[in-house]
C-alpha cells in the first residue's frame, strides 16, 4: 500500500509500505476513506521534535472496516468507523473514568500511521465508532475532524470549564483552537475570545463563535485579556499551541479561581512555580481523551447540528502530502486533508 513516511526534517514522501494485517485478535483493518495532517506533525518536520529514523505518520482517520480479528464484537466489515488518535479498550479503569488517552493498555496511532490506504487499528471494540450509515461525502470531512482536532478543542474547553456565564480565551488559531472556540459556543459559554492574527483564520473563529479577536501575543496579549475583561481576565482558557509563550499567555489570561485547559503538545515549556503559585488558577490538560466525546460529536455531526470540516483548507491526495505539509509549515493552510 501506499503510505506518507518522513525521512528526516521537511522530507515527507509517499512511498510503498506494508499492508497491515489482523496481529491480534483485538484489530480491525480498516481502508482509509480520508486522513490528514496535524500540526503535531510539524514539530518533526520542522526539526524540533527528533526523529529516530523514518517513519509511518498521521494518526487521525476515518474509513471503512474491511477486516476483523476473532474477538472483534462491535463493528463489522462495511461499517464507516471513526477512531481516536490513541486506540484504548474502553473497558479498564482509566477509561471508565473518561481518560481513555490514559488507558492501561493505549497504543498511539501515530506509531502505525494513518496517512495512508489501510490502517490496522488496535483494540477495535474500544477505540472505533460506527455511523448508522455510510455517511455522504460531504460529512467526511466533518468525522475526521472529530477523530483529533475536534475532539481535542473539545477536551481543552471541557478542561477550561467553558459554559454559560462564561468568558472563554482561547490562545492559538489553528486547527484545535478555532474548534475549541466551536466547542466553547456549544457549551453555551456567553464570550469567545479568539486571540489570531491572521485574517482567514479569524474569519473561521468567527464563523464558530467567536465574539472578539485579539491580535496581540504574550504581556499585550494578556493586557487586551483583562482589558476586555473588567481587569480580572477570562473564567476559561483554552491553550492550543504548547510553547512557553502560550502557555504563560493563557495562565495569565485567566483570572484567579480561573480554569484552563491546556491541550497543546508541549515542547519545552517550564512552568515558574510561584507564577503559577500566584497565578491562583486550575490547570488541566493533556492528551485529549478523544473517545470520551466521539459518540456526541459524531451525533452532533450528522445531525449537522456543527461543521467541524471547515477547518481543512486544503484538499489534496495522498500522493501530494509534501505539498500538505509544506503548505501548514508555511501557514498557507490551516488542515490539510489527505484522500488516499
Amino acid at each position: 500500500m501506499r503510505g506518507v513516511v518522513m525521512h528526516a526534517p521537511g522530507d515527507v514522501r509517499v512511498e510503498e509500505r506494508p499492508d497491515p494485517r489482523i496481529e491480534l485478535p483485538t484489530d480491525a483493518i480498516i481502508r482509509l476513506t480520508a486522513a490528514c495532517v496535524c500540526g503535531s506533525d510539524l514539530w518533526p518536520y520542522r526539526g524540533i521534535e527528533k526523529l529516530e529514523g523514518a517513519a509511518p505518520m498521521g494518526h487521525e482517520y476515518v474509513g471503512v472496516v474491511e477486516e476483523v480479528g476473532g474477538e472483534v464484537r462491535t463493528v463489522r466489515p462495511g461499517q464507516f468507523v471513526v477512531g481516536s488518535f490513541w486506540a484504548s479498550d474502553n473497558t479498564c479503569e482509566i477509561c471508565r473514568a473518561g481518560y481513555q488517552s490514559g488507558c492501561v493498555h493505549r497504543t498511539l496511532m501515530g506509531t502505525i500511521g494513518t496517512q495512508a490506504e489501510y490502517a490496522r487499528i488496535p483494540l477495535a471494540d474500544g477505540t472505533l465508532v460506527a455511523t448508522p450509515e455510510m455517511p455522504p461525502a460531504d460529512l467526511i470531512p466533518g468525522y475526521l475532524a472529530a477523530s483529533d482536532v475536534l475532539g481535542t478543542g473539545w477536551f481543552g474547553a471541557v478542561a477550561a470549564e467553558a459554559g454559560p456565564g462564561r468568558t472563554v480565551a482561547v490562545v492559538g488559531d489553528g486547527a484545535v483552537g478555532l474548534l475549541a472556540v466551536l466547542a466553547a459556543k456549544q457549551l453555551g459559554a456567553e464570550r469567545i475570545i479568539a486571540m489570531s492574527r491572521h485574517a482567514p483564520r479569524q474569519q473561521l473563529a468567527r464563523e464558530f463563535g467567536a465574539t472578539d479577536i485579539v491580535t496581540e501575543r504574550g504581556d499585550e496579549g494578556i493586557a487586551r485579556i483583562k482589558d476586555l475583561t473588567g481587569g480580572l481576565g477570562a473564567h476559561s482558557v483554552v491553550e492550543a499551541v504548547g510553547t512557553q509563550e502560550s502557555m504563560m499567555q493563557a495562565i495569565n489570561s485567566a483570572r484567579r479561581g480561573g480554569h484552563v485547559g491546556f491541550v497543546g503538545v508541549t515542547h519545552d515549556v517550564a512552568l515558574p512555580g510561584m507564577d503559577v503559585f500566584n497565578a491562583l488558577v486550575h490547570l488541566h490538560g493533556g492528551p485529549a481523551p478523544v473517545r470520551r466525546f466521539l459518540p456526541d460529536l459524531m451525533r452532533l455531526i450528522g445531525e449537522r447540528t456543527i461543521d467541524p470540516g471547515k477547518v481543512f483548507d486544503l484538499d489534496l491526495p495522498l500522493d501530494r502530502a509534501a505539498d500538505g505539509y509544506r503548505a501548514m509549515d508555511e501557514r498557507r493552510a490551516i488542515k490539510t486533508l489527505l484522500r488516499p
